[in-house]
């Protein structure tokens, strides 16, 4: 069994900053890659940033300059750095991880970012 189990989330003020948090662990085999994806209230599921084990990152364009994926590969946990917050960032975000080449979520933290 695999499981990501986020953190980091909650409610902030518009300008603020969270720094999210995914811990990986059970049954672990190679890492391919680790990412993250939020819902926003009514949409669908989109991704934020994603990191490879080479360590090449990829935002997309709302996250950029404003947000920062990074890992701690000894505790098996991907990070979020969130900056400069926006109400339209409140989402539920996601943690994504590809364990020899499977994919697995986790269970979402909660981001609101008040005006």
């Amino acid at each position: 069994q695999v499981q990501l189990v986020e953190s980091g989330g909650g409610l902030v003020q518009a300008g603020g900053s969270l720094r999210l948090s995914c811990v990986v662990s059970g049954r672990l085999g190679t890492i391919n890659g680790m990412g993250w994806y939020r819902q926003r209230p009514g949409k669908q599921r989109e991704s934020v940033a994603a990191l490879t084990m080479d360590g090449r990152t990829s935002y997309v364009d709302f996250a950029k300059g404003r947000f920062t994926i990074s890992r701690d590969n000894a505790k098996n946990t991907v990070f979020l750095d969130m900056n400069s917050l926006k109400p339209e960032d409140t989402a539920v975000y996601y943690c994504y991880v590809v364990l020899d080449f499977n994919g697995y979520w986790g269970q979402g933290t909660e981001v609101t970012v008040s005006s």
